[in-house]
């Protein structure tokens, strides 16, 4: 058993080396979303907003009008409740050029229920609900790190806004 951020952040290493064009921002979660081996590869497509995540939806939005392709990470508690207007505002309903939405990556981790020792206040059961309601917003729950490797590529090969959601605990593998 793996855990899904693992496959998450090795699949953006692979996916950088093809696409010049991917950029990876996180919200301080480098460690905890596995993106540091991008920033490593890759620091100047590598960008930690601090723990802004409102500031991270709103440069991810920039880069993707700039014509980069922006996976902006943070944890799901964090994500669209506190950022609910940016997303919506600056991703969901813009649409350059005859597109639907940015072309922007939303993937959070910690979803769910997962996070039973970190209390109440980090359980995240209302994110997909938000996000599905979302115009033009394409939502991914994968259920092993097999699905998150696929999942990754086909985002960064698909254009408009995708909102992928990963637990934070090893997960057995369900498909091959």
């Amino acid at each position: 058993m793996t855990d899904m951020r693992t496959a998450y952040g090795k699949a953006l290493v692979e996916i950088g080396e093809q696409n010049p064009d991917v950029v990876v921002l996180g919200a301080d979660t480098t460690d905890s979303l596995k993106t540091a081996d991008f920033g490593k590869k890759f620091p100047n497509r590598f960008f930690n907003v601090g723990i802004a995540e409102a500031n991270l939806v709103s440069v991810a939005a920039g880069l993707a009008i700039s014509g980069k392709t922006p996976f902006a990470s943070t944890y799901a508690i964090f994500l669209p409740g506190r950022c609910v207007d940016q997303i919506r505002n600056a991703i969901a309903y813009p649409s350059p050029a005859d597109k639907k939405g940015l072309n922007v990556k939303l993937v959070v981790s910690h979803g769910g229920i997962s996070v039973g020792a970190d209390g109440g206040s980090h359980q995240q059961v209302e994110d997909y609900a938000i996000m599905r309601v979302m115009p033009n917003m394409t939502v991914l729950i994968p259920a092993d790190t097999v699905a998150v490797s696929k999942l990754t590529w086909i985002m960064s090969q698909r254009y408009g806004p995708h909102y992928m959601r990963l637990t934070r605990s090893a997960s057995p593998v369900v498909h091959q």
